[in-house]
């Protein structure tokens, strides 16, 4: 027999599968249905290999990692690292500009930071006295003044900061990450989220693969308690070993014939959750860490935050010291519910404080003196950040127009404050910045062009800066 195709009647060719594919294909349609709405949401837009993570950086990196350091609600920035003594002159009387519509519109008068100021370290850095410890640190910290977004409520600001979208489903700055460079540890994640007791508002999708890949999505794990649930084996190796062969060869077999690129990641997902079993334990056990590190880190500190966050810090770098690509920090519940300070701004923002600054201090530290700091970039950052005037008489309102985050190690210039915000710490007034310019300065540290790092996805090719972002050239070493 040949194997070239029968013709009939000069009309017709048959099919290129036999009558038998056709039924098997047909019988497990409805079943394929099902399978594509549990997975249709991370199926590759177009046939790229999912594996692929950039042969080289486009440029040499001056970072191999990021964390995140998310100061979940927005600290307010004449409070914390823009200080503003024009307050002062007029405190407690009615605001002298134009100020334009609030989240709550319950605007009160002028309302002067309740801190002081110090100048820290060589540079003179000014940092408020809500953080001592990590004014201590002054010198290492590239502090961004002028930086705005274009959402001011909590849930589109958040997908804005994370996704660079103001809507979700839009893949994390952290996915990104990981999509475009992969994991140094096989039996890892390249993006980790270290929760400690905080969901940003927008939830999960904060964290999304949105169109990339889904084992690129934020794996969340826990200072305390099982890290990541599951992780600890439940059966022998040798049960676990037979249940991954049979899977691996199901879902082989059905990706072979469905062409489904989609199940290429669940495969791959299964694979490293069971690596993840051997490594999480070592990895977040910190019994091992010594008894001046933990207390650096503030592990016994008289504020449960503090030790909560303390260890988060560690864990952040136990992770890039493993080789994570990108590690997200998120708050601890304080008694001030995040630093959104509507009202009782002095005793909201003090809890809030009291619970990161030594860890994060100790973070800065801990790495310098493993020589990892240059290798890390850690970024501080809310969504937004807060109102000169007050709301009602002792809060702050939400404010997009002005605000302040600082980076540190990872090639950025330390001991400087770029950009400006006016006489009261409202708006931009000099080099205003936005979420965009932040992810194009974080990508470009990791040898990355933001705008050739692009995934299909709808019919074109999309990036976590869209069409913009410029570098915050000032910021680079």
């Amino acid at each position: 027999m040949t194997n070239e195709p029968r013709h009939h009647c000069g009309q017709f060719r048959d099919l290129a599968c036999s009558r038998r594919d056709m039924l098997r294909s047909v019988s497990g349609g409805f079943g394929m249905l099902a399978f594509a709405g549990l997975f249709g949401r991370n199926a590759l837009a177009s046939p790229i290999d999912a594996d692929r993570a950039l042969a080289s950086t486009h440029f040499k990196p001056r970072a191999r990692s990021v964390i995140f350091l998310y100061m979940d609600g927005g600290p307010a920035q004449m409070d914390t690292f823009d200080p503003k003594p024009r307050l002062v002159d007029y405190d407690g009387k009615p605001f002298p500009l134009v100020a334009a519509p609030t989240q709550f519109n319950n605007n009160g008068n002028t309302l002067a930071s309740p801190w002081k100021f110090r100048n820290y370290g060589q540079s003179g850095l000014p940092v408020s006295d809500l953080f001592p410890h990590v004014g201590a640190m002054a010198d290492e910290l590239c502090v961004v003044r002028s930086m705005t977004s274009d959402f001011s409520e909590h849930t589109n600001a958040n997908y804005f900061l994370h996704t660079g979208s103001g809507i979700p489903g839009r893949p994390s700055m952290g996915a990104w990450t990981s999509y475009g460079l992969g994991s140094e540890n096989d039996n890892l994640p390249g993006f980790v989220v270290v929760e400690g007791g905080l969901i940003p508002p927008g939830g999960l999708d904060c964290f999304s693969a949105g169109f990339v890949p889904a084992r690129h999505q934020g794996s969340i794990m826990r200072p305390t308690g099982e890290a990541i649930t599951d992780a600890t084996p439940r059966e022998s190796l040798e049960a676990q070993s037979r249940k991954r062969q049979l899977i691996a060869r199901l879902d082989s077999q059905f990706a072979h014939d469905a062409r489904a690129e989609a199940v290429d990641s669940a495969i791959k997902n299964h694979e490293l959750a069971y690596r993840m079993q051997s490594a999480v334990p070592e990895l977040a056990s910190l019994d091992g860490e010594s008894a001046e590190t933990k207390a650096l880190y503030g592990f016994d500190a008289p504020d449960p935050n503090t030790r909560t966050y303390a260890r988060e810090c560690c864990l952040a770098r136990r992770l890039v010291e493993r080789g994570v690509r990108f590690v997200e920090v998120t708050c601890p519940r304080t008694i001030g519910d995040r630093w959104d300070q509507h009202s009782d701004l002095k005793a909201g923002h003090e809890a809030n404080a009291r619970a990161v600054d030594q860890p994060i201090a100790a973070l800065l530290t801990d790495l310098k003196r493993r020589g990892l700091l240059e290798s890390t970039l850690v970024v501080w950052s809310a969504e937004f950040g807060r109102t000169p005037f007050a709301q009602g008489t002792d809060g702050r309102d939400h404010n997009p127009f002005g605000f302040s985050m600082w980076m540190a190690g990872g090639g950025v210039r330390g001991g400087i404050a770029i950009g400006a915000t006016d006489e009261f710490g409202y708006r931009a007034v000099d080099k205003p910045y936005k979420i965009h310019d932040l992810h194009a300065t974080m990508f470009h540290l990791l040898g990355v062009d933001h705008r050739r790092l692009t995934f299909r996805s709808g019919g074109r090719d999309m990036r976590l800066t869209d069409v913009h972002g410029e570098l915050i050239v000032d910021a680079i070493a």
